[in-house]
């Protein structure tokens, strides 16, 4: 018989965060990094270590593992094609075909316990973005529903609104629906949004999918995907999509002189990045009467060979811009791939996104809704703050994540406080008024009606004057930091040291740096954890702090968090004087990183670098 020891490792399980109050900061930092987990809340788990090495236990445990790695918060996400330096394939039809049928199992239990009784006739719809690896992983989607006995409809190309939206409109109504997409993310990529008629899955709902569907994987005999039992039906749920958002356009702009096409007269460019945005352009703009000669990318090519469609992106936006400038257009728009985040271009060739285009937002919904609160992540500025009270508005701070912004403008609508819109940098917008779906193609809609009802009044200023008075910051940087960890202990390392981050500010040893707050509202300790009955569960650590001098007079803020993506810190920092995100960074290095013995742990030259010379690494 073998010899066996045993030996106890302390993990860290989901209660409170560790407290360093009772002990120095450093001291603490250290303890708890001595291990690969640790907390004050502890699950202690017996390791056995033998001689005898259970093979076929590790192997069951790695092809567990690789599934469950591809939950991305709310989405799964995954490499699908070979092409990435360091990356291999991961997002196969097998693991897709597992996934789904997890899925289809999870909607038929939801109705039943929802209905108290047996289903039938689970409806499924799958839409995609046009990336070559779609064709393969679909069929492995329809493959694993039909195993779970669901009927499915494939809409084709698609936008992930649009795959939420056919859910809801008659005659299609599906009870869930999946969207096919990576993003902005490289053609190699692709991944799974999931949908029922509430909303979008929770980062805990899609975790529960990925855990079944890995024991699921693991306990195959083959992994060669099943071959499809029946074909799912075709349906053009798109077309109905478009009409849907032409008849708001024309509803709420109720042209007095041409009711069925109110944007004549108005040259709209549309760049879709060779995404799916491509369909606003012939079937919504140039069916209400817009001009949309100059438009840019519009043929969906899942190679994406001009640029990356994302608003955020410099090269989408500056094309943008030159097509609106050459051609005297009244607006510019830029999709990402699946049409759930858009960033605009004005009359003068002004990029609006990020802020820009929160703060152009909120000022369209607080005419519509005077006093509402907005929910932004807490990335945005002391100025979009400003520009928001100022209106007669109110602002909530909250963690970055789309989902984080929406699913807590859903909550405080739940406690009474009136919230219209959530919106993140990244160009997620997401409204009340349209199911809490953030929509690209939606938020867009919004523009150009309140860009017609401008003209209709007489002014030819554009909705770029609409945000002429929000200030810039004068100096903004973000910063990254890698973990120094194996990749399954990477999360847990970086949730340490940004409660390590957490504790030296409360305890004082950064002069001038208090955790953030914004309002009334219950949420604390740097306005993103919340303090209520029924806490939203943190996907990924963060804080904001904000930084004041010797002189109290405040200098910016910085934000630190771990990434949901990638094993990495990302630390975020504006200034309101010149010099100063130079200022905090030396003493973020200095006085943290350093003294607390953190860059053992991390890979800091990217800060370092800034810290000696001002410059980004």
């Amino acid at each position: 018989m073998a010899s066996t020891s045993t030996s106890l490792i302390p993990f860290r399980g989901n209660g409170p965060r560790a407290s360093f109050s009772s002990s120095p900061a450093k001291t603490a930092l250290h303890k708890t990094l001595r291990f690969s987990f640790s907390s004050r809340s502890n699950i202690v788990v017996s390791v056995k270590s033998s001689s005898i090495v259970n093979y076929n236990e590790v192997v069951v445990d790695e092809e567990m593992d690789r599934i469950r790695r591809l939950q991305n918060g709310s989405d799964v996400r995954g490499v699908a094609l070979e092409g990435e330096k360091g990356r291999a394939v991961d997002l196969t039809p097998p693991a897709v075909e597992a996934i789904g049928q997890s899925f289809g199992e999870w909607v038929i239990r939801a109705l039943e316990k929802e209905r108290g009784r047996p289903v039938e006739d689970v409806k499924v719809s799958l839409g995609k973005d046009p990336r070559v690896s779609g064709a393969s992983l679909s069929a492995a989607v329809f493959a694993g529903l039909a195993r779970a006995g669901c009927s499915t409809f494939d809409m084709g190309l698609a936008t992930t609104p649009a795959c939420f939206m056919s859910t809801l409109l008659p005659p299609f109504a599906y009870d869930a629906s999946i969207m096919m997409t990576a993003s902005h993310l490289p053609y190699t990529r692709n991944g799974l949004k999931f949908f029922t008629k509430k909303g979008g899955l929770t980062s805990p709902e899609v975790e529960e999918i990925c855990d079944k569907a890995a024991r699921k994987y693991a306990n195959r005999l083959t992994k060669v995907s099943t071959m499809l039992s029946s074909r799912p039906k075709k349906v053009d749920f798109m077309r109905a999509y478009a009409k849907h958002l032409r008849n708001i356009i024309i509803e709420r702009v109720n042209h007095p002189i041409h009711y069925d096409t109110p944007l004549e007269g108005f040259q709209i460019i549309v760049n879709a990045g060779n995404g799916s945005g491509g369909f606003f352009t012939w079937d919504v703009l140039d069916k209400l009467g817009a001009d949309t000669f100059g438009s840019l990318h519009l043929n969906p090519d899942g190679m994406f060979p001009n640029h990356i469609p994302n608003p955020e992106d410099n090269t989408a936006m500056a094309l943008t811009r030159a097509a609106v400038l050459k051609n005297s257009a009244d607006l510019g728009i830029v999709f990402d791939t699946d049409v759930d985040r858009s960033g605009v271009v004005d009359n003068k060739g002004n990029p609006i996104n990020g802020d820009k285009l929160i703060a152009l937002m909120s000022a369209i919904v607080l005419k519509e809704h005077p006093g509402t609160t907005i929910v932004t992540d807490a990335r945005t500025s002391m100025a979009l703050t400003r520009f928001i009270t100022d209106r007669g508005g109110q602002h909530c701070l909250y963690r970055v994540g789309y989902r984080n912004v929406i699913d807590k403008g859903v909550h405080l609508n739940e406690d009474g406080i009136e919230t219209h819109l959530m919106m993140e940098t990244s160009g997620h917008g997401a409204l009340k008024e349209n199911y809490f779906l953030d929509d690209g193609a939606y938020m867009v809609v919004k523009i150009i009606i309140e860009m017609v009802r401008m003209k209709l009044e007489g002014s030819n200023e554009g909705i770029g004057s609409l945000i002429k008075d929000l200030e810039e910051p004068l100096e903004s940087v973000e910063l990254r930091m890698n973990i120094i960890s194996e990749a399954k202990y990477a999360k847990e390392r970086g949730t340490e040291l940004i409660e390590a981050f957490r504790s030296y500010i409360e305890e004082g040893q950064l002069e001038g740096w208090e955790l953030d707050s914004c309002g009334d509202c219950w949420v604390s300790e740097g306005c993103l954890v919340d303090s209520n009955d029924s806490p939203t569960a943190i996907d990924a650590h963060m804080y904001r702090a904000k930084v004041s001098n010797e002189e109290d007079e405040e200098i910016g803020w910085v934000h630190i968090r771990q990434s949901i993506h990638n094993p990495n810190i990302a630390i975020n920092m504006q200034s309101l004087v010149p010099g100063g995100c130079l200022q905090m960074t030396r003493v973020l290095r200095d006085k943290f990183l350093l003294a607390s013995g953190m860059d053992k742990f991390l890979d800091i030259s990217q800060v370092d670098k800034y810290a000696k010379d001002g410059k980004m690494g």
